[in-house]
């Protein structure tokens, strides 16, 4: 990984501890991963807007041997760089790894090198307008965590690194090995789908009614009960019509789409745990009927619920 400072720290740790721990879950030897960051310039050590600092290997000029993956952190000092030696380089570069990729910001510094020319990108929600301004040649699309393009991958903000480099591992190692990378940093193998980076993922947690936040740990944990507008006003001590109009502004959708990507999620949940049977997780998870069930997978995600479990029946123990 490259990083320039100042760096968000977050950006390269994230990435680099997926990579870490697949090293040390998927009981591979010799490990899957040489990991290696190092810096845009000539310092020793990475500044952060944090006050942290993060030792290198070494500058990017130091750089020996074949590369894999090469990954551009984001930052600041990403979004401003403009270093012609550098972007020579990553162009270079970029034109000899298997793949390329980019955390937040870091999106910049691939658009400044001419790496994502023609191709479809993201960037952290805050930045997506302006890389777009200074880059007619790319299509930014300021929605999805992360966005594979070729073998160019961008991420969205920050946390979203983590995203990517798990995708990566499930590439690289499989499903199952990216489930345990993801069971143990207590992170989602894949994000509720479809979701835009901030206007609805984000904001659907961020309410700052305490009612809301209540009824939202309500909902995950009665999906087959009745979640009629009626019963969730009631819940919420609103009129129904008041119910309908604060809904989708606190929680970011309208009940019923919001009600439906949770059903979604605790279907995936379960599929992936593999402990109950597809009966018991359409009636769980308040489908209705397996059918619909099979129907919701095969239009959102493109497969049915059989086939996204056996993707992960080679977890240990299953």
């Amino acid at each position: 990984m490259l990083g320039s400072s100042p760096a968000q720290m977050l950006d390269i740790v994230g990435p680099l501890e997926v990579f870490s721990i697949a090293n040390r879950v998927s009981g591979l030897a010799p490990s899957p991963y040489r990991i290696e960051l190092v810096s845009a310039g000539r310092a020793t050590a990475i500044a952060g807007t944090s006050g942290l600092s993060l030792k290198v290997a070494g500058s990017y000029r130091q750089v020996r041997g074949k590369i894999d993956t090469l990954l551009i952190a984001g930052g600041e000092g990403a979004r401003m760089l403009n270093d012609k030696a550098v972007l020579a380089w990553i162009r270079m570069t970029a034109g000899r790894v298997r793949r390329v990729g980019s955390v937040c910001t870091g999106a910049f510094v691939l658009a400044n090198a001419g790496v994502l020319d023609g191709r479809r990108v993201t960037t952290h929600w805050a930045w997506t307008a302006e890389l777009q301004r200074l880059h007619s040649e790319i299509t930014v699309d300021p929605n999805p965590i992360w966005v594979r393009d070729g073998n160019v991958y961008t991420s969205a903000g920050i946390t979203a690194g983590i995203d990517l480099a798990i995708e990566m591992v499930a590439e690289d190692l499989g499903t199952a090995v990216a489930l345990r990378v993801a069971q143990q940093m207590v992170v989602f193998l894949h994000r509720p789908g479809g979701q835009a980076q901030f206007s609805v993922s984000l904001a659907r947690q961020a309410s700052e009614r305490k009612p809301f936040r209540d009824l939202r740990t309500w909902m995950i944990e009665n999906l087959a009960g009745d979640l009629s507008i009626t019963a969730l006003a009631g819940r919420t001590g609103m009129s129904a019509r008041n119910f309908c109009r604060v809904f989708p502004r606190e929680m970011g959708a309208t009940p019923g789409r919001y009600i439906h990507s949770l059903r979604v999620e605790a279907a995936r949940r379960g599929l992936e745990q593999n402990q109950l049977s597809l009966k018991e997780i359409t009636a769980i998870c308040g489908f209705g009927s397996e059918e619909v069930l099979r129907c919701t997978f095969l239009r959102e995600l493109k497969t049915t619920p059989g086939a996204y479990r056996k993707r992960f029946q080679r977890l240990a123990g299953n």
